[in-house]
């Protein structure tokens, strides 16, 4: 329950939020996004105190909206950059990101030692330091984050607008926007269906075979690393090959990391910690490949709008992915599942050559 409504609240956060930021800026959408999952951590920890299912509940709802303030804070860096340094711009957002994936785990003990010395149940430790760093976040984003990004952009818009000619958009134009919307999101949305299906499974899949938590813990964080470390290199590639070329990689990236962790034996560590970082490395492809074709597609006017309702496709995806996976191993097994997600990621090569085919008329 408290990983659907966390779910909930991260589809409904992100549409928010990209409303919110469309019409007031980023400085307002991403801090009023970040001091709700502060508000959310912050109830938590009180349901936790209080024993209470009800406010854990609508807190986990809350909370959602900080998780998905922070995969929206990738689009802001874009919004003054330059078409040819777009995917540069996200990427550096994204390895930004891998500080907090590295640090938060290692902290888990010591939050739960730091609550339970202040009378706090111990699992609900971690919730205090996601209150303190959400809640820092929005305040840090409200103070500085001036002059606002994508208000300047829209006044640069403008200007250019009036001092040229008001020739209206062709519909070749506006059917090419749309393709790359479609296509960015698919590429967005395939990447996190296979990427969370497999990494959801992978840790039971060890457990069962005998691995213990430490070994568990290796392969899930280098698999956190390989989805944010690569991401700086990931944006130059991205703008110097393309974003189409990206997604090719990013397909063929997945399918051989569902090969290798269907091959590997069960008790090989070595085999997994490969396929687990090759689908973070996939999924890390397919981000920013994907979310520099919707950049590129969308214009001023509709952009952070259509940026948050792709997103609340990305957080369904995430969950459903995570939902059926298990499903999958149930009736199955962990390889089917695996070479499931290889077939899946494979839909991304005709998607581009779709893309590419219509840029090339």
């Amino acid at each position: 329950m408290p990983v659907a409504l966390l779910t909930l609240g991260s589809a409904a956060g992100a549409y928010l939020i990209g409303q919110l930021s469309q019409r007031n800026g980023r400085r307002i959408g991403l801090a009023a996004g970040f001091l709700c999952g502060g508000v959310g951590a912050a109830g938590i920890v009180g349901a936790a105190v209080m024993d209470s299912l009800i406010l854990l509940f609508l807190s986990f709802i809350i909370y959602g909206v900080g998780t998905a303030t922070n995969l929206q804070a990738r689009y802001a860096g874009t919004d003054l950059a330059k078409p040819s340094q777009r995917a540069k711009a996200i990427s550096i957002a994204m390895v930004a990101t891998t500080f907090g994936a590295v640090a938060g785990p290692n902290l888990v003990a010591v939050m739960g030692e730091f609550a339970e010395a202040n009378g706090i149940p111990m699992l609900a430790g971690p919730f205090i330091l996601s209150a303190a760093a959400f809640t820092v976040a929005g305040l840090f984003l409200l103070a500085f984050l001036r002059p606002d990004p994508l208000l300047i952009a829209k006044a640069i818009a403008e200007a250019r607008k009036d001092s040229t000619s008001h020739v209206s958009p062709t519909q070749q134009s506006l059917a090419a926007g749309r393709k790359g919307i479609i296509v960015g999101a698919a590429v967005m949305v395939l990447t996190q269906v296979v990427m969370i299906a497999i990494m959801t499974m992978t840790p039971i899949h060890m457990q069962h075979h005998g691995h213990g938590l430490g070994s568990v813990g290796l392969v899930i964080g280098i698999h956190i690393g390989a989805m944010y470390l690569p991401s700086l290199f990931t944006g130059i590639l991205a703008d110097k090959l393309g974003r189409i070329r990206m997604a090719f990689a990013a397909g063929f990236t997945l399918l051989l990391a569902g090969v290798v962790a269907a091959i590997a034996p069960a008790d090989s560590l070595t085999l997994l910690i490969v396929a687990l970082a090759l689908l973070g490395l996939g999924w890390n492809f397919g981000l920013i490949s994907g979310t520099a074709l919707v950049v590129d597609a969308t214009n001023i006017e509709n952009r952070a709008k259509t940026q948050g309702a792709l997103d609340v496709f990305i957080a369904i995806a995430g969950a459903s992915g995570g939902a059926l996976s298990g499903m999958v191993v149930a009736g199955a097994s962990y390889a089917a599942l695996t070479i499931a997600g290889s077939v899946l990621s494979l839909l991304l090569i005709p998607l581009a050559f779709w893309y590419r085919h219509d840029k090339n008329k």
